[in-house]
């Protein structure tokens, strides 16, 4: 679920179409960039609040996850009794509630009851599992905006020791609020765009950072070995780490990236890579520090380079499987979407493999090989 909606036909249906999915609210009495999901998404969520009493306190980064997760498993076949492990994560967590408690902390000197259990981090994966009525493993993480592909990490390492055959995993966030908006803005990121695109992810001549924040969630199920509805394989998982020379900082050539793309394709010839799905968070230095990476990786053969923030925002926490399903998608309908204002590429013959990137403050890259089934 995101600001292209909430299904996979509706999704792809969106991505064909050139418009980007970004709106503006009222964000501390200001017009804001942001990409909202729709009024009909937002009853889906409605419903879920009502399907239990104790989900009406839930905070909604909660009840994205509960949402993306009832969908992913249905459409896995996987029943309660697989017990399978459950790893969700968020950036933020908690937001919507978070800011509400504390709004009224600061008036009545007071916290309500349910502040502190509705707005911590393993919130998500613990009512994810209370929902879901599974008894295996569950996790909860915040690492920034890398957290959603993390999780995948997470479950592919669960899998590989043996301690577990299956493994939903997800990223979920919600941070369409004024003070997260606020940071955001403060950090001379946030789009004052006045174009046809607010968000101006992979223009790699843009003189302004055009960063503008989305909500979502997506949920993956991941199993061992190749079954019959397998969606797609996943080939390789990379991961970097850069040296912190700032509290936001990626170095120029995004080293992490580079490390986390040689790990995710070694052993396989790299002109097999059709696609690479960037983070490209609509910054100046976000989005040219990436293609520099994948310069310095693929040299003169790059694969077709694209990302979809400039059509449903950055999601944070839940940014790197957005970005996934776009890969699976377009595995699925072998197509590329491109950005519209971006320098036009050649478009591989077939697509067999693609690469899926994300980082987050500090550079916590990651970077997932997936291939058709």
């Amino acid at each position: 679920m995101s600001a292209l909606g909430s299904n996979p036909e509706t999704i792809w249906k969106a991505y064909l179409d050139n418009k980007h999915c970004i709106s503006t609210k009222k964000v501390n009495d200001v017009a804001t960039f942001v990409a909202s999901i729709s009024e009909e998404d937002e009853q889906l969520l409605e419903v879920i609040k009502a399907s239990d009493n104790k989900y009406k306190n839930l905070d909604k980064t909660v009840l994205f996850a509960i949402f993306s997760s009832r969908k992913a498993i249905q459409n896995a076949g996987w029943k309660s009794t697989d017990n399978f492990g459950i790893n969700f994560g968020s950036s933020r967590g908690a937001t919507h509630l978070f800011e509400k408690y504390h709004e009224e902390f600061l008036q009545t000197k007071k916290s309500s009851t349910l502040s502190s259990p509705t707005t911590t981090l393993g919130n998500i994966s613990s009512w994810v599992a209370h929902d879901l009525q599974t008894q295996g493993p569950e996790v909860s993480h915040s690492i920034t905006c890398s957290t959603a592909l993390h999780s995948l990490l997470n479950g592919v390492a669960w899998i590989n020791s043996g301690m577990c055959t299956q493994f939903l995993v997800g990223g979920s966030e919600a941070p369409l609020t004024n003070f997260t908006i606020a940071q955001m803005q403060a950090l001379k990121v946030y789009s004052k765009e006045i174009d046809e695109y607010p968000c101006k992810a992979f223009d790699l001549n843009k003189t302004k950072n055009t960063m503008v924040l989305g909500e979502g969630t997506s949920a993956v199920c991941l199993e061992k070995g190749v079954t019959e509805n397998a969606i797609a394989t996943i080939e390789g998982v990379g991961y970097a780490t850069e040296v912190l020379k700032h509290n936001t900082s990626v170095t120029a050539n995004a080293e992490c990236f580079q490390k986390s793309i040689k790990m995710a394709t070694e052993g396989i010839d790299l002109s097999e890579i059709d696609v690479v799905i960037m983070h490209a968070p609509g910054t100046i230095k976000g989005d040219s520090s990436e293609v520099n990476a994948i310069k310095k990786v693929f040299g003169n053969n790059i694969p077709f380079l694209t990302t979809n923030k400039w059509k449903i925002g950055h999601t944070f926490g839940s940014s790197g499987l957005l970005s996934f399903e776009l890969g699976l998608l377009m595995l699925q309908n072998q197509k590329v979407i491109e950005v519209p204002f971006a320098e036009k590429q050649d478009h591989p013959k077939e697509i067999k493999k693609v690469i899926v990137n994300a980082v987050g403050f500090g550079g916590n890259a990651v970077s997932v090989l997936i291939s058709k089934r």
